[in-house]
């Protein structure tokens, strides 16, 4: 991603204010679809985006070019010179953009409501984060890092590996590395220290992260064969799924009163099973039937720990 510079009117404005005038842009054409400019300008003063200064030509088209830098997202104007976003796609997947929108969009709304600390509750994230400067400057100069690394149970160990990627999952930070020999990825809650080397590698060019990780739920990357799943859903299940699916492959197969079904081509790791639980009583699994069997087992092992 190409860096941002303000331009000169733009550097005496706050840098953190003038992110949070792309977010509202952007955020503005998504929820109205098409506006004038002298629309956006109007709504621009009601919400105060500049101290109820109104959008000028020249701005917006500053604006503009920044979001297109920044987010990849297009703004285009149409014959009746309403503007509208060209690629709204770019925000329907698990993109960095679509990430950045998303967080810069969550730390303006908090910014904003500071006298609010004591009524707006946010999850724990486990520690990792400092190694993050250093890993994401491997990645960007292709240099190899050594950790120091414990894993849960295990005695810290020493390793030098070349860093493929990093991924969000359930608020852990992963780096997915090439050890020399093999694929691995480890967690940086479990990094003791992280440190570049001087040793550069090459990334294949045919290798996709996206695509190493497209056949999974989660991190977890083991050789469970590829099944097609189908789940059936009860009360307000599939709503929780509809609105926020847990695999690109999710397909709703069937709708009725009583339940909706869905399905999955997936390797159904022991991430994917544990997601599947967490929904209690509301799913279960009708096929395939060695998936069903195990969680059929995940759930005896659960009742035996309540037995008596």
């Amino acid at each position: 991603m190409p860096p941002v510079c303000l331009r000169q009117e733009d550097s005496k404005v706050k840098p953190a204010l003038i992110f949070q005038q792309y977010i509202w842009l952007i955020n503005t054409l998504r929820r109205q679809g098409r506006m004038t400019l002298d629309e956006l300008s109007q709504r621009w003063v009601e919400d105060e985006v500049a101290e109820g200064n109104p959008l000028s030509r020249s701005s917006f088209n500053r604006h503009r070019d920044a979001i297109l830098d920044m987010f990849g997202i297009v703004i285009e104007c149409d014959a009746n010179y309403k503007y509208y976003i060209y690629n709204p796609e770019v925000l329907d997947d698990d993109s960095l953009e679509r990430w950045m929108l998303s967080t810069l969009t969550v730390g303006g709304v908090l910014s904003d409501s500071v006298s609010l600390k004591d009524r707006i509750i946010l999850e724990n994230v486990p520690a990792g984060e400092e190694f993050l400067q250093t890993i994401i400057r491997a990645i960007k100069q292709n240099k190899k890092i050594q950790i120091s690394y414990r894993r849960f149970g295990a005695d810290s160990t020493e390793k030098t590996v070349a860093p493929y990627a990093l991924k969000l999952f359930h608020q852990r930070w992963y780096l997915l590395a090439f050890t020399g020999h093999h694929y691995a990825t480890y967690s940086l809650d479990r990094m003791l220290s992280v440190s570049l080397t001087d040793e550069s590698f090459e990334m294949p060019e045919d290798f996709s992260p996206q695509q190493y990780f497209a056949e999974y739920f989660g991190v977890l990357t083991d050789e469970t064969p590829m099944a097609h799943v189908v789940i059936r859903t009860y009360g307000k299940t599939p709503n929780y799924l509809r609105t926020l699916p847990l695999h690109q492959s999710q397909r709703e197969v069937a709708t009725t009163e009583d339940y909706t079904d869905f399905s999955f081509d997936i390797r159904p790791t022991a991430d994917f099973i544990g997601q599947l639980l967490s929904h209690g009583d509301g799913l279960e699994v009708i096929e395939p039937q060695l998936l069903r069997d195990q969680l059929q087992q995940e759930v005896e092992r659960m009742r035996s720990h309540y037995r008596e």
